[in-house]
């Protein structure tokens, strides 16, 4: 499928090169022979000499004048990211407007949306009349045979394929299938540039836990100092402690590397300057009513209705099919159904059915494990909020015992500790959950599994 497409792009180049070097046959007066084959130069009568390609072609219309745009209206609700940040819900809009890679695939669909094709067919029949008379005129001049006149002969075969795949209407199809390939390939940009901000968001809560880590050691480290000035514990106690805190630090300084490496990224992305230091909005709330609309089986069907993976798959069977129709059968009329060739091509076809079969399988399974990963993070963000509330409830009354003077400091700050380790718990689990539910819109919606 591939290959074809390529081929058909290819040829479309070699067209409109093509119009401009039958152009030195163009003045040549003669006739155009009544078929793409030149017959003999006795056999060609002047009253025949009209083709079939400008028996059906058109007058040409005068230019028109370029439509003018229409004037933008603005988008009431999109509220622009103030400099330095950037909001997951401006992130597609912004990796539209600004990412290079996704421009440069834009250019081609637009390239291919704005395709004439009846221009094109009126081009390519003035550039079959002017091979045709070049033809001709080698005839008259004795050439017929030369490698010149193959050259031409080939040439002219060339835009007749072309001219027939547009008029059949197979050119625009494989356009159309290439359109909705550059844009699938649009689509996963954005993906991995959504995907990129939720790690970094995992990132971000990581590091607010290594902070408070390391705050909590610092206030253990005081107190170990003061006991092993005291005598109560040994100086390798207090050095293997200490060594926990430059272990933390290396790490929290491994992390923080790794959050400029990745905003860096995100940045280039979204075609931003590279400081490696943007800020991140809050991750959206997936509510009860974003699960609710979950339907695993519906969903399934638009998943398979939107996939570009199955629908080139399933063009892959189509093409091996067709090859087994064509080939196999010229084949088999031969009574020879064990020949080597028949043999190729007719288990060529059963392997890409069973190739189409198992992705359709392999995309199902992968939809039907996003929908149990959704499931599995919310019951997991709920036992987070219990335990939240249960952090939360300790934290209160430790502040009572605190303020009655039977409870430390420094165990009123382990509480708060507690509540903070039980909330970054939360956001962890609620940051999972959103990546789970996006990662299953996304297969919904545009039929990419990550």
């Amino acid at each position: 499928m591939k290959q074809r497409k390529t081929a058909l792009l290819l040829a479309a180049a070699l067209t409109l090169s093509l119009v401009g070097a039958a152009a030195l046959a163009a003045e040549d007066p003669a006739p155009l022979a009544a078929s793409r084959t030149v017959p003999a130069a006795e056999e060609i009568q002047p009253e025949a000499r009209e083709t079939a390609v400008l028996a059906d072609a058109q007058p040409e219309a005068p230019e028109s004048s370029e439509t003018p745009e229409e004037p933008q209206i603005p988008d009431e609700d999109y509220i622009p990211d103030p400099v330095g940040t950037v909001t997951f819900a401006n992130l597609s809009r912004r990796m539209h407007e600004n990412n290079l890679q996704i421009l440069a695939i834009q250019e081609s669909i637009t390239n291919l949306e704005l395709l004439d094709y009846d221009y094109i067919l009126d081009d390519m029949r003035e550039t079959i009349a002017n091979l045709s008379r070049a033809q001709w005129m080698m005839v008259m001049m004795g050439q017929q045979g030369t490698l010149a006149y193959e050259q031409l002969d080939q040439a002219n075969q060339a835009v007749w394929d072309q001219f027939e795949s547009i008029k059949d209407g197979d050119m625009q199809k494989d356009n159309a299938d290439m359109i909705r390939q550059l844009k699938n390939l649009q689509d996963q940009i954005v993906m991995a540039g959504e995907a990129t901000y939720i790690a970094l968001a995992a990132m971000e809560i990581q590091e607010g836990g290594l902070e408070r880590q390391l705050s909590a050691l610092d206030r253990q480290l005081e107190e170990l100092e003061l006991r092993h000035q005291l005598g109560h514990i040994s100086s390798m106690t207090l050095r293997e402690a200490q060594g926990g805190r430059t272990a933390l630090t290396s790490g929290l300084s491994t992390l923080r590397m790794n959050l400029d490496t990745y905003k860096g990224q995100l940045e280039l992305l979204m075609g931003a300057d590279i400081t490696g230091q943007i800020k991140l909005g809050v991750l959206p709330a997936v509510t009860q009513k974003d699960l609710n609309t979950m339907d695993l089986e519906k969903d399934l069907e638009t998943a398979k209705e939107n996939s570009w993976q199955l629908y080139s798959a399933q063009l892959d069977l189509k093409d091996a099919k067709q090859d087994f129709a064509d080939r196999g059968g010229e084949l088999a009329s031969d009574y020879r159904p064990k020949d080597p060739q028949y043999m190729q091509v007719r288990y060529g076809y059963y392997a890409a059915r069973h190739t189409y079969n198992n992705t359709v399988q392999n995309f199902e399974l992968g939809l039907r494990n996003l929908y149990l990963k959704v499931q599995d993070c919310k019951q997991i963000l709920d036992a987070s909020k219990t335990a939240l509330a249960v952090a939360q409830d300790s934290r209160s009354a430790a502040q009572l015992k605190y303020s009655q003077g039977s409870l430390s400091k420094n165990a009123l700050l382990e509480a708060e500790d507690k509540v903070s380790e039980a909330q970054e718990k939360v956001d962890s689990a609620s940051n999972d959950l959103f990546s789970a539910y996006n990662t299953y819109r996304w297969a919904v919606d545009y039929g990419i599994l990550n």
